[in-house]
């Protein structure tokens, strides 16, 4: 286990502060490893319960710097009584923790694996108390967080695996600081000292650095590398099934359980106003026969739809014409439900998209995509949903006017009738209720209306029915509970619309779900789970109803939005790494691609409209200078102005020493004075292109003067200027002057 009391190791280390740092940060690394491994979701309950307890009590002694609680021989005898528990554990308790798992052989194995791991870390974490014991805790670290990458990796893995490699990072530059200082001649340097809290910070902030530039660094090269998605465990599923309850045989109340799951099934982002799909129904499965207590369907002929190259399904048009449907493009991102069910808009006539796993399953036989559709228009894929998938759908959806439904005839296909009007014995007291509902009603639009209604505004929602045992469920719902879920309503009103001679049948799948506006998408959960009613209306085909009242309003407020939020993390985390390929790479490249090219475009029009702006205010300011006779005298003050703010200092300085000058011009100079003299000198100097370098002194500047012409009155006035200067004997300013004039004159001479 960790050593927490330095008298016990048989290394002796010359800074128990990087000791104790060391030991913190590793028994941080194990706990992030095991809560990454915990968090899957994926254990059992005791594996689960047992890990976490272990850390507690150990974390507990971690604070109070207790020994290691395991011996290195109870630890080996441990490890070693486990591997004889470990064939148990493979064919038995993982195998039946894997029954329902698309793989029961493999994930057994793995989860066994996983027991394994986890004991062994444990077992090491309570006996490690060398420098070796601490290397192979770390490396059971790093083996549990891979674990962790196998079982799942959405956004909770991202979390772990951001705090793995901060503290990795952290727990091996605490090794290596604490095996350079092994042996050496040192002063100790203790836990609670001050410079031991400056080194504990200056390591945690190197380990923050370097764990933000591998992360940001990893994220470059994981989008830019080639990527494919071709292998060996993209075919095998792990994930075991999240929800039942879509097939072609549904009892009362079990959408009623599904309900209660508040997991993500599907999104779905509309293309153009979300709010057309605010009322959506996403249809499932449509069954039409009823016993008393189940919905089913018998069997029936399929047909199979053959997608084109590029995976386009047609399903011909929708039977209504220009004005009595809506067009409704859309696509969908379906997460892996027990179900064979593809869901989609009323009346979709096209579909895109692969069904199929892009690698068969190992031992499996070929399986060419397709999909299935019956009389009822439910679509359904013969290779399971077992894997996430992603289509477009572009949909019918019907808003034929009332008036026309009002309108419609009655005499039905013999196949409607056979199919649609099929009714077991029911309670006569339905009938009456059905009869007394529709009594004002003339055609079946009207009475399809009335039923709906009266189902919407009369009863309640409940998920909790409570139904006794023996009675009819239809007519308890009816005429005693008055209170049920979305499937009781589907069936009242099928029940009484084929009572009274109007064909209906009971459809299943998914109300719109909550519109996410961060993300652009509607999320849409197992408790959108859905039953409502399809009407037959002849040339217009199968129209819904939706009789289930509305349930409890959702909650806005500030964690409602911050759920928004986390939501399209998610969703980006799954689509852009979980799902990245090449198709994402791609889009990535042609994104950034168009992105800055439409940035420098509109750098470009920025720029343009400000150079058109301003040239365009100044040419208005001149023209409204011309008009006035004060603009010229303003400029020229502010000019002005603005010189005496930026060199003021300077005018005002060389004034008072050209001023002093002709104050003292028949008498001697002060060594200020001097020194302006001598500096105009330089200047004049200068002109012809004899410059002093920083490096000179006067006397070595005044003999490198090859011209002898000037080398003579240079001298001299070099002489008067260190005079007065640096000797303190005021100079002349005559003769400083007249040097000067002399000067001038041979310049003006060489110039001629």
């Amino acid at each position: 286990m960790l050593a927490m009391n330095s008298t016990v190791h048989a290394e002796v280390v010359a800074f128990p502060a990087i000791e104790r740092y060391f030991d913190v940060s590793l028994f941080l690394l194990v706990v992030t490893g095991l809560v990454a491994v915990i968090s899957t979701g994926k254990l059992d309950p005791v594996s689960t319960a047992l890990p976490l307890i272990a850390l507690l009590w150990k974390g507990i002694r971690v604070f109070r710097r207790q020994a290691p609680e395991l011996s290195q021989r109870t630890a080996t005898s441990l490890v070693l009584a486990y591997l004889l528990f470990f064939p148990l554990d493979l064919w038995f308790l993982s195998r039946s923790l894997a029954s329902d798992a698309p793989n029961p052989t493999l994930y057994a194995g793995l989860l066994a694996a996983i027991h394994l791991l986890i004991f062994a870390t444990l077992v090491r974490l309570l006996s490690a108390r060398s420098h070796r014991d601490q290397l192979f805790l770390a490396m059971l670290a790093v083996t549990c967080m891979l674990a962790s990458a196998i079982l799942t990796v959405d956004t909770a893995f991202l979390i772990s695996l951001s705090v793995f490699l901060l503290i990795s990072v952290s727990t091996f530059i605490g090794l290596e600081i604490r095996r350079s200082a092994t042996g050496a001649i040192t002063p100790p340097l203790d836990p609670d000292s001050p410079a031991a809290n400056r080194l504990h910070r200056a390591v945690a902030l190197t380990s923050l650095l370097v764990a933000v530039s591998a992360l940001v660094v990893g994220t470059l090269i994981f989008f830019m590398i080639p990527r494919f998605t071709t292998g060996y465990l993209s075919a095998l599923s792990l994930r075991p099934s999240l929800m039942t309850g879509f097939t072609d045989n549904v009892t009362l109340d079990q959408i009623g359980e599904i309900k209660k799951n508040t997991a993500v099934v599907m999104r779905v982002h509309v293309d153009g106003e979300p709010a057309r799909a605010a009322d959506m129904h996403w249809r499932g499965i449509a069954l039409t026969s009823f016993d008393g207590r189940r919905w089913f369907k018998p069997p029936s002929d399929h047909i199979a739809l053959i997608p084109t190259a590029a995976g386009e399904y047609f399903l011909g048009n929708a039977a209504l014409a220009p004005g009595e449907y809506a067009n409704l493009s859309y696509s969908v991102l379906m997460e892996p439900i027990a179900t064979d069910a593809i869901f989609v808009a009323p009346r979709v006539v096209e579909l895109r998209g692969f069904f199929t796993p892009g690698v068969e399953r190992a031992g499996s036989p070929q399986r060419s995509q397709f999909l299935m559709i019956d009389g009822t228009g439910t679509l359904t894929n013969p290779a399971r949903n077992e894997i996430r998938m992603r289509y477009e759908g572009i949909s019918r959806v019907p808003a034929v006017p009332p008036a026309k439904l009002r309108a419609a005839a009655t005499d039905y296909p013999d196949e409607i009738r056979t199919f649609y009007l099929q009714l077991p014995k029911i309670d006569p007291r339905v009938q009456r209720l059905a009869d007394q509902v529709t009594a004002r009603a003339s055609n079946p639009y009207d009475k399809a209306a009335s039923i709906e209604s009266f189902l919407r505004t009369g009863y309640a929602y409940t998920l909790d029915v409570n139904m006794p045992p023996g009675v009819d469920p239809l007519a308890y719902f009816l005429l005693q509970k008055r209170a049920g879920h979305c499937e009781y309503f589907a069936s009242a009103m099928a029940v009484m619309l084929r009572a009274e001679g109007i064909p209906s049948r009971f459809v299943t799948g998914f109300l719109p779900g909550e519109y996410n506006d961060v993300g652009g998408d509607y999320i849409i959960r197992a408790s959108d789970a859905h039953a409502w009613v399809e009407v037959f209306f002849p040339r217009y085909g199968w129209i819904t109803f939706d009789p289930t009242p509305p349930g409890n309003a959702m909650q806005r407020g500030l964690l409602a939005r911050l759920a928004l939020y986390w939501d399209w993390f998610q969703y980006n985390w799954n689509e852009w790494v979980v799902s990245y390929d090449f198709g994402h790479q791609a889009a990535l490249a042609q994104n950034v691609q168009r992105n800055s090219q439409q940035l420098v475009a509109r750098l470009k029009t920025y720029y343009q409209q400000k150079r058109r702006e301003v040239l365009a205010y100044l040419l208005a300011l001149d023209r409204q200078a011309e008009k006035s006779r004060y603009s010229l005298p303003v400029v020229l003050g502010l000019l002005l102005l603005m010189l005496i703010a930026l060199r003021g200092r300077a005018i005002g300085g060389y004034v008072r020493a050209r001023w002093s000058l002709r104050a003292h011009r028949k008498g001697s100079l002060p060594p200020e004075l001097a020194a302006l003299q001598y500096r105009e000198m330089l200047k004049l100097l200068e002109r012809r292109g004899w410059r002093k370098s920083p490096a000179q002194t006067a006397l070595e500047f005044a003999a490198a003067i090859p011209d002898a012409q000037f080398n003579s009155p240079v001298g001299q006035l070099t002489e008067l200027y260190q005079s007065a200067r640096f000797g303190a004997h005021p100079a002349k300013a005559s003769e400083m002057a007249s040097l000067l004039a002399m000067m001038r004159e041979m310049l003006r001479g060489g110039r001629r």
